[in-house]
């Protein structure tokens, strides 16, 4: 079941027990693995969301991102294996981002064309860390699908609302008013008419690049090409 916002007044702390911190090193360890391979090979990846925050549960997958262009071979050889690729784009303004599936519950994003700032503060509103981070156990503060900013101590983390304190949490996080009001307009909107989807999700088929299949994609769809033209794709 989807997680619906979450109204908070007061903190609320959060203790983690062994089956918690084992779970959280375990889904580390298999993410270092994965950014290690991208790092050896010229890449800056980095891990966000639960998995950066601390606070994973037993759905909880390894979303790892590079936050600019990147040519898509240099990544597929960096992995080895993937078991699927798909073009991602949530509006017809926003990038079209490459998710490749290295395995069931691991993805690495990049983007085809450069990321507008407030782009790239999507990944650091919900906690991001890079490689050296996650190796030494660090954990960043970040806001999750509640719209609950999870903020690490010593024995698990400490809740609090972001609704209604937007300026407040974006100041904390170190990301702009703009991503804060965007996240919790979008997230309050999909929990009353539910999720709403994105404007294009496009398999890679084998024997095709990502490049080659967002070209066609480019040629067939005015939006796409112009947001890729006006972003210099």
């Amino acid at each position: 079941m989807a997680k619906r916002p979450e109204i908070l007044h007061e903190q609320r702390h959060v203790r983690y027990d062994e089956k918690h911190w084992e779970r959280l090193w375990h889904l580390r360890t298999r993410a270092a693995k994965v950014m290690s391979f991208l790092v050896n090979n010229g890449m800056h990846p980095f891990v966000y969301g639960s998995l950066a925050r601390g606070d994973v549960s037993e759905s909880s997958d390894i979303d790892i991102v590079i936050p600019y262009p990147v040519p898509s071979y240099r990544v597929e050889l960096a992995v080895g294996r993937w078991v699927h690729r798909e073009l991602v784009q949530a509006t017809p303004s926003s990038v079209l981002k490459a998710h490749l599936h290295v395995d069931a519950d691991t993805v690495v994003t990049f983007p085809l064309f450069k990321m507008m700032s407030r782009e790239e503060e999507f990944y650091r509103w919900g906690g991001m860390i890079n490689l050296s981070q996650l190796r030494s156990r660090t954990r960043v503060p970040g806001v999750d699908k509640r719209l609950l900013l999870i903020i690490p101590v010593a024995d698990g983390h400490l809740e609090e609302g972001v609704i209604g304190r937007e300026h407040e949490v974006a100041r904390r996080i170190g990301v702009s008013v703009d991503i804060a009001m965007e996240r919790v307009r979008v997230l309050l909107r999909r929990s009353d008419i539910g999720r709403t989807g994105v404007y294009l999700d496009c398999v890679v088929p084998e024997g095709k690049t990502f490049e080659e299949v967002a070209k066609d994609l480019c040629d067939s769809d005015p939006a796409l090409r112009r947001t890729m033209t006006r972003r210099g794709g």
